[in-house]
């Protein structure tokens, strides 16, 4: 049994460490983009706008700078726009030296008394001119087209066992098409049907679709096959928090640490109720590392969108966790995720959760009343800062809780306990985690520990199911594929010109589509064979 274990992790971290040598040998086969006359389709029903496609989206950005390289004065302005983002994100003792210079560069002599207010009204009518030019000259159809053809299994490589989610697996697996490591969520059909889960499995899928932050876990496909809906995910390779916080030598983490995490976090959070989105699941286990130590929120099972001036009622959560008004059944909007924040810092520096131990038996009820009635004890562990955040994030009353008056959470980064958080850089994602995980290291229970799903019996697919399983398969998403063919430098060995400097035949406007190949695989046929 042991050695199930073992051949299972060095599968699984040898196919981590092979980068691009995971990719399948017909990879540029499968990213053969369409003739460009079914791209231009794309026009009529996608908005596209600057932001999206030359700001957001990876390879929009990389076509758009490309674009701007032979246009002099365009390429002047992504300068100056670049040199003004070093400048916001750069620490304080360094952004005189960079102001003087990026003065001396691009703007006139007589705006030095008034840098400031002179740079960012220079930004913003630079951002603008750009995007003006972008509007009417740029186009990127062909990569979008790209990111609908099929996905399907052999899509992908399957490895180990992860986990487990509420209806089914979670499995490491790789893109043959690029190499790039994935988690997937498996949702089996039955299981779903049997529980009535159609609208949670859809609601997750869709909100996951609509988030674009490093900050929470990014889809990157889904799609179906016959026993199962499948969301592929971002692999975080560290391990979840609640790992670290009690297998990692003595329980808990020295507060340089737990602000790190809470920090990153939040700006999670922040993204999230900019959509208009309330998570209701804060707990260390749905926290995950990274490779380089960055957390993640996952698992958006039971988060939910909420209209403009409305609110929401639900007991959903998990116990210990929830919020004194979700515990009694209130209307709230965003207010359980900020105790959540509270609940998990005091259980990072702590070693346990505010209102229950670990392992402890108790029952349901006695905790609900302890998180409605009883105060958090803190220790010596807790420094005043850390103390205090907590105590302003655990106020039974949401009128008095930190971060319940302020939707921006700007008032929760101005807290003392983030004193020496750089916030732009941490948003770039630039500022040094305080741990890095291991490797060679799998951070997850061996694949026999993880309990298996029994069978689901007495349950029956039929044709009033395939509606549902169409909304939810819908291939890829936008960003993240860009991202991955960005990461994993397929953009880059992609050639659009033959070896002459000319358009291949696809591009050229009066050539006719080739003619599907009879063998082999054709990206915009959806064939599977040769994988």
């Amino acid at each position: 049994m042991e050695l199930e274990n073992i051949v299972a992790n060095t599968v699984y971290l040898k196919a981590r460490e092979s980068k691009t040598k995971g990719r399948s040998k017909k990879w540029k086969e499968l990213l053969k983009f369409p003739h460009h006359t079914i791209s231009a389709a794309i026009k009529n029903d996608v908005v596209l706008t600057y932001d999206r496609i030359c700001e957001k989206e990876p390879i929009g950005r990389e076509l758009f700078r490309l674009f701007c390289a032979g246009n002099a004065p365009l390429q002047q302005a992504i300068d100056f726009l670049d040199e003004v983002d070093v400048f916001d994100k750069a620490e304080a003792a360094k952004k005189p030296e960079l102001a003087r210079q990026l003065v001396a560069r691009h703007l006139p002599e007589d705006s030095q008394p008034i840098v400031a207010g002179i740079m960012v009204d220079t930004a913003e009518k630079t951002r603008s001119r750009v995007a003006k030019s972008a509007d009417e000259e740029f186009s990127m159809e062909v990569f979008r087209d790209a990111v609908r053809q099929p996905v399907t299994k052999k899509t992908f490589r399957h490895y180990r066992v992860l986990g487990k989610g509420g209806f089914g697996e979670v499995c490491a697996c790789q893109s043959k098409i690029s190499g790039k490591m994935y988690a997937m969520k498996k949702l089996e059909k039955k299981r779903i049907k049997r529980r009535k889960g159609e609208a949670m499995a859809l609601n997750e899928k869709q909100l996951l679709e609509k988030i674009d932050s490093r900050f929470v876990v990014s889809l990157a496909y889904a799609y179906e096959t016959k026993d199962a809906l499948c969301m592929v995910l971002t692999l975080m390779n560290g391990g979840d928090l609640k790992f670290h916080v009690h297998n990692m030598g003595n329980p808990g983490f020295e507060e340089e640490r737990a602000v790190f995490y809470a920090a990153e976090v939040m700006l999670g959070l922040i993204h999230l109720h900019s959509k208009r989105i309330v998570y209701r699941d804060m707990k260390p286990e749905n926290l995950l590392l990274d490779d380089y130590g960055h957390v993640r929120i996952s698992d958006l099972g039971l988060a939910v969108q909420i209209k403009n001036g409305e609110t929401i009622r639900g007991r959903v959560g998990t116990i210990g966790y929830m919020a004194p008004e979700v515990v009694k059944n209130e209307r709230y909007t965003f207010s359980p995720d900020w105790w959540g924040l509270g609940c998990l810092i005091y259980e990072m520096i702590q070693g346990k959760s505010p209102f229950r131990a670990r392992k402890e038996k108790v029952k349901r009820d006695e905790v609900e009343r302890r998180v409605k009635e009883d105060e958090e004890v803190y220790t010596e562990k807790f420094s005043s800062s850390a103390r205090l955040i907590c105590s302003q994030a655990l106020q039974k009353e949401v009128i008095n809780r930190l971060g319940c008056g302020d939707s921006s959470g700007e008032e929760i980064k101005k807290h003392i306990f983030f004193r020496n958080i750089n916030w732009p850089q941490l948003e770039a994602g630039i500022f040094k985690p305080p741990f890095v995980p291991d490797p060679r290291a799998v951070y997850c229970k061996d694949v026999l520990d993880i309990e298996q799903f029994s069978s689901v019996k007495g349950v029956r697919l039929d044709e009033s199911d395939e509606e549902f399983y169409r909304k939810f398969s819908s291939g890829s998403v936008s960003i993240p594929w860009q991202s991955e063919m960005i990461e994993m430098e397929c953009y880059k060995e992609l050639n659009f010109f033959e070896v002459n400097g000319l358009p291949s035949p696809d591009l050229v406007g009066d050539a006719p589509p080739e003619p599907p190949k009879k063998r082999g695989v054709a990206c915009c046929s959806g064939s599977d064979d040769g994988l």
